[in-house]
């Protein structure tokens, strides 16, 4: 998760990019590291609970995606 500090960050860089100002080549680049770093929490996040996740039809059998059921295998032998 990202600190408090970054995602504030990434609010104030997106309220000047909206500004008359814009933004400068530095506030730019930063702006697309934190969204990035931000980006990969977030997938990092949803894979962490897709791991957890099965799926059951209303008959009550079990209809996990076999890519979803290898993904989890995988992460259980590590």
């Amino acid at each position: 998760m990202l600190s408090k500090e970054k995602l504030e960050r990434i609010n104030a860089l997106a309220k000047k990019a909206k500004s008359k100002d814009g933004l400068t080549e530095t506030e730019k680049k930063e702006q697309v590291e934190l969204r990035e770093e931000y980006l990969k929490n977030v997938r990092k996040s949803f894979k962490n609970q897709l791991k957890t996740m099965t799926v059951i039809d209303p008959a009550g059998n079990d209809v996990t995606p076999k890519k979803l059921k290898d993904m989890q295998d995988r992460n259980s032998k590590h």
